[in-house]
């Protein structure tokens, strides 16, 4: 029988096991949000988030990774609440803009504490994420003032998804290995 690695944990590896939790929780609210478009018939915008959900389960899993690399017991956690209701795709699209600021602020604390711990190794592993985050923000800006310019004509917004394809600029160059293999 295999022992269970129990290593005390750092501020690092404590913040890193919550924002595993962070990245799955933000899955499901993308798919959340994606069900609520493909239910208006709004493909775009569907597509656009189901992808955005399996991407937030890809940095969960890189996480995970990276955890198992450097020999840290893993717990793979459940999810929080998850937001359902909605009466307009702009509520949507400012919910998910709000999350990727609070996934920058979180995978900044990571770094900090790293760098804190003068932990180099995990602190230039934050250094994608915190990249990767730079790029979703500006890509959910760029779609929230889509959606405001385009008011009660969500067509708008559906013709510069599919015209524009934000947020689909492929495989993600240079993100850390997932466990499992990226989906």
């Amino acid at each position: 029988m295999a022992a269970t690695k129990k290593e005390p944990r750092s501020k690092f590896y404590e913040l890193l096991q919550a924002q595993i939790h962070n990245e799955f929780n933000a899955s499901q609210q993308y798919i959340a949000l994606a069900v609520w478009f493909d239910n208006e018939d709004l493909p775009q915008l569907a597509k656009h988030f189901y992808k955005q959900s399996v991407e937030e389960r890809n940095h969960a899993m890189a996480l995970v990774q990276y955890m198992l690399d450097r020999d840290h017991h893993v717990e793979i956690p459940g999810t929080g609440e998850v937001r359902n209701d909605f009466s307009a795709p702009l509520q949507l699209i400012e919910l998910a803009l709000e999350q990727e600021k609070e996934v920058a602020a979180d995978i900044s604390a990571l770094a900090k504490a790293a760098r804190a711990e003068e932990d180099y190794i995990s602190e230039q592993f934050t250094q994608w994420f915190l990249k990767e985050q730079v790029e979703e923000i500006s890509q959910m800006s760029t779609l929230v003032t889509v959606a405001r310019r385009a008011g009660d004509n969500v067509y708008e917004i559906e013709k510069f998804l599919h015209r524009e394809a934000v947020g689909d600029s492929g495989a993600d160059s240079g993100m850390p290995p997932v466990a499992g293999g990226a989906l």
